[in-house]
């Protein structure tokens, strides 16, 4: 990946930071995406440990986390109780199309 290709693609996911989601991290601030996807990584590395989850690609399981959410850096949040099935292919097919843009080996690996 370009080092122009790379701030790109880096300041599209940025925008995860800003995007908030329906949930609330404490009684005066709503969680962002990127909040959201950070914990989850979080928690699927320190789940890497266990012994229970050896048999798991968690490397596979932790790259899920950081990009199951990109879409929304295009679309905005709805929550899953909410998604229509529209929606959700509408997003799958904006986040694909971005995929699909980028140079190998990226465009495979997320593409996966």
């Amino acid at each position: 990946m370009q080092q122009q290709e790379l701030l790109t693609f880096l300041s599209q996911a940025a925008k995860l930071k800003t995007q908030t989601r329906h949930c609330w991290t404490q009684p005066d601030r709503k969680e962002s995406v990127a909040d959201h996807s950070w914990r989850l990584a979080l928690m699927a590395l320190l789940l890497k440990q266990e012994e229970s989850f050896a048999h798991i690609d968690m490397d596979k399981v932790i790259a899920m986390c950081l990009i199951h959410d990109l879409g929304e850096s295009f679309l905005g949040d709805i929550p899953a109780f909410e998604k229509t099935n529209s929606q959700a292919q509408k997003e799958d097919d904006v986040l694909r199309n971005w995929f699909e843009q980028q140079a190998e080996p990226q465009r495979s690996y997320l593409l996966e």
